[in-house]
């Protein structure tokens, strides 16, 4: 699965990410984030269900975790958390699906 994200400001993007969910050896998932003029970190799948899946990297500085939770059939929560500069943060993304069609 490929993911690509930016970042806005002033009508022009100032950062993106690509990012990944694939098999990094038999059996095994890991979410992998490439940010612009950032080392690339892989966060392997520690908890999965068919609504909700946790990757973690507890060596990485920030964040330690990504969390994505389904909820229903039209909403996606992303979020992003672990500690920086010795206190807990927590980062929201919620998504909505929507229409992708060009009328």
């Amino acid at each position: 699965m490929l993911g690509l994200s930016r970042t806005v400001k002033g009508g022009k993007t100032v950062a993106h990410e690509f990012l990944q969910i694939r098999e990094t050896a038999p059996g095994r998932l890991a979410y992998i984030a490439m940010p612009s003029g950032q080392a690339t970190t892989t966060f392997a799948l520690t908890e999965a269900s068919a609504n909700h899946a946790v990757f973690e990297d507890p060596a990485h500085d920030f964040p330690q975790r990504v969390i994505y939770r389904r909820d229903g059939e039209t909403i996606l929560n992303a979020r992003i958390e672990g500690t920086l500069g010795g206190k807990a943060k927590g980062i929201d993304f919620p998504m909505q699906r929507t229409s992708c069609d060009a009328r």
